[in-house]
């Protein structure tokens, strides 16, 4: 009788460790074939230089292949529907920078996109404070300068943005009502024709992502007057911040993260942050990001989410004060 017990106890175990079996296998095997991650934007910009850095090193660190796919479009949704509706296996994930998740739905009509719920967060890769820049030829020393130039000036200060609900245009809006400055909205339909316009002197000010300004910051066409974070960025240790200013309130970062499906394995998402992690801890990594005005920011998926939150809110509460709408 004791051996019969002893071999269904047996039998038993041998069965629990033969279920058990197929998901840990899945979990400590992954990745098995190459990742798909998806940019929001088209090659060369920001979002698509630190998906790249992101790849390399994810290929490095997992030793597969990582595709690359550009899926540039209505403001970043053709990425993002594509990556809501692909399995939840952990082989296709989403880059996109936080406006196109976080602006569009206070301004979208009919948007039922939600990105607390709708979307699992991985890795917030790096943030790009924005600058107050002012063309050069304006004969203007410091923020406390250009407050009172503004002031004196009112309904004659131009600012450019790359479109309206666009990051420069709420930051913009949220500066000339911090200032009281009586500003003029000029949309473009890009960065590009709006960095032309400041350029020449048609533009009193704009407020941009280093990125998107830095050649001319360097080359010293343009004057950059505050960064809008709480610390100073490694790439202008010499501009002060908002607070240093006097603009505590003014606080704009352009950050870019990494996604997966909603549904993703828990497991899966946290092998890759740490994979990330170790990527953008790289001392040449992090060289290169700061070289373009990329400010490392990392952590853990928590973190992110919870930085997620506090932007969304942020967000929604600025496009309400100042009004900006498509309509």
């Amino acid at each position: 009788m004791k051996l019969i017990n002893y071999f269904k106890c047996f039998l038993a175990i041998l069965l629990l460790q033969t279920l058990l079996l197929p998901k840990s296998h899945a979990q400590n095997s992954y990745p098995t074939k190459p990742i798909r991650m998806v940019v929001d934007s088209v090659p060369g910009g920001t979002t698509d230089l630190l998906a790249r850095i992101a790849a390399d090193g994810l290929s490095q660190q997992f030793g597969i292949g990582i595709i690359i796919d550009n899926k540039a479009g209505a403001t970043g949704n053709l990425a993002l529907d594509y990556v809501m509706k692909s399995p939840v296996d952990g082989y296709t994930l989403l880059v996109c920078a936080n406006g196109n998740l976080l602006i569009k739905p206070f301004m979208e009509t009919g948007t039922n996109f939600n990105p607390m719920t709708d979307i699992s967060p991985v890795f917030n890769t790096a943030e790009l404070p924005h600058l107050i820049v002012i063309p050069s030829s304006l004969s203007i020393k410091d923020m406390s300068n250009f407050i009172a130039y503004g002031k004196a000036n009112a309904g004659k200060v131009f600012y450019g943005s790359a479109g309206i609900g666009s990051q420069p245009h709420i930051s913009g809006s949220q500066f000339s009502r911090l200032t009281d400055i009586r500003s003029e909205h000029i949309p473009y339909k890009g960065m590009g024709s709006a960095m032309s316009d400041i350029l020449a002197g048609r533009l009193q000010f704009m407020s941009a992502a280093y990125g998107t300004v830095r050649s001319y910051v360097k080359s010293g066409d343009l004057k950059p007057l505050a960064v809008a974070s709480k610390k100073r960025i490694s790439a202008l240790p010499d501009v002060p911040t908002a607070t240093e200013v006097g603009l505590p309130g003014w606080e704009m970062s352009a950050w870019f993260g990494i996604f997966a499906p909603k549904g993703t394995n828990s497991e899966i998402t946290k092998s890759l942050n740490e994979k990330f992690q170790v990527v953008f801890d790289d001392p040449k990594v992090r060289s290169k990001m700061i070289e373009i005005g990329a400010e490392p920011v990392g952590g853990s998926i928590l973190t992110f989410a919870d930085r997620i939150k506090s932007d969304y809110k942020t967000y929604g509460q600025v496009i309400k004060e100042s009004g900006i709408s498509f309509n």
